[in-house]
């Protein structure tokens, strides 16, 4: 594997990090429990720090990392804020969805085969960390 093709596969990874960000963000402004709403924000941070990192990483290979989810990240951020439930469950099943399928399963699709042993061990952190928020989300339902 090149080296942009490994800045390309973090930099695709990296906008998902974004999207994250962001779907947590309309998740936290319909969210009227102080305690949910505070373990929202704990977890968007943990995106916001996992972007950070992947953004180093690719300035580490020599590249440019993304600033934001993308064009089409934007239009399915901006169409996926309306679909978000109002109850407190149907908001933490929202945010178990995009953890689950789009934060892990999507990732390991986009980053299979495509990654250095460094940048790989890297994402597997971020995927880690994840699923500790999937675990957790699941907790909150139960």
């Amino acid at each position: 594997m090149s080296v942009s093709n490994v800045i390309k596969t973090l930099n695709t990874f990296l906008k998902g990090q974004y999207m994250g960000i962001h779907a947590y963000e309309y998740h936290i402004q319909k969210l009227a429990d102080p305690y949910i709403k505070s373990e929202f924000q704990r977890i968007q941070q943990d995106h916001k720090s996992h972007a950070l990192k992947v953004a180093e990483r690719i300035q580490n290979l020599g590249g440019t990392p993304v600033d934001n989810e993308g064009l089409i990240g934007s239009i399915q951020g901006y169409i996926g804020q309306f679909m978000i439930p109002d109850s407190p469950s149907g908001i933490i099943e929202s945010a178990l969805k995009g953890e689950d399928y789009y934060g892990i399963q999507i990732s390991e699709e986009i980053v299979k085969d495509d990654l250095d042993p460094q940048s790989y061990q890297l994402i597997e952190e971020i995927l880690n960390k994840d699923r500790e928020h999937v675990n957790f989300l699941n907790r909150l339902l139960q």
